[in-house]
């Protein structure tokens, strides 16, 4: 009966004492930080007045401006070795992170052909912040500059525990989302949506959200095989 009692506790809770996740607890922050995306979408639409299409600096500053605090707080709990970093210390590396992250991210989509020109800064510019929140930030709260850590999740691809799968797939996504949502760009079809960095910004978030609900499903299907592995 204890054990019965046991297994059930450890199959509700979020974050256990040894600071790993669980897929519930995995769910629940990327509802907390999808829902923070789509108020952002709704407080562009109902309090300014525009969109990603009619005004993409203005949408994208308010996105990457609302949901950086809430995805900047919530994995700054989930950092890595808590007793020598602070959760203060790891909200402002957070900070660190997302000013590097939107830096690289521009020099990367400059590289790969996305316009340059003083019109086009200001969306580039908050177009980076954006993918900065969903690529660097939560990796940077978690990780610091631990480069053994971001060698071994990013480029050896070997995340280890629910909290670097949480890091490291919906990144890949978002940035893979962005790559496919910038092809219509040079097709003639004439549409507005077709500027830079519209379509490349709902492919990055297409490709955020189906980063994520893989993780998920990659946290319950080990968490299944561990299961029928202990019985």
């Amino acid at each position: 009966m204890n054990e019965a009692k046991k297994k059930k506790t450890e199959t509700y809770v979020v974050v256990s004492r040894d600071g790993s996740m669980s897929a519930l607890g995995a769910f629940f922050v990327y509802l907390i930080s999808g829902l923070f995306l789509g108020v952002g979408f709704w407080v562009a639409r109902n309090k300014f007045a525009v969109d990603l299409v009619s005004d993409p600096s203005l949408t994208l500053f308010l996105l990457w401006s609302i949901e950086f605090p809430v995805v900047a707080i919530v994995y700054s709990f989930l950092r890595k070795a808590p007793e020598k970093c602070s959760w203060s210390k790891a909200v402002g590396r957070s900070i660190l992170g997302l000013i590097s992250g939107a830096f690289m991210n521009a020099l990367g989509a400059i590289a790969l052909g996305a316009p340059v020109g003083m019109q086009y800064l200001p969306k580039t510019i908050h177009w980076s912040f954006l993918m900065s929140v969903f690529t660097f930030l939560p990796a940077t709260a978690v990780f610091g500059a631990s480069w053994t850590d971001w060698h071994r999740a990013f480029a050896s691809m070997k995340p280890i525990g629910n909290i670097e799968y949480m890091i490291v797939i919906p990144a890949y996504g978002a940035t893979v989302g962005g790559w496919f949502g910038a092809w219509p760009m040079p097709l003639d079809w004439e549409r507005p949506w077709q500027e830079w960095p519209i379509c490349v910004c709902y492919g990055a978030i297409g490709g955020c959200i189906v980063g994520q609900i893989l993780s998920l499903s990659l946290m319950f299907l080990f968490r299944k095989h561990k299961n029928l592995k202990v019985a």
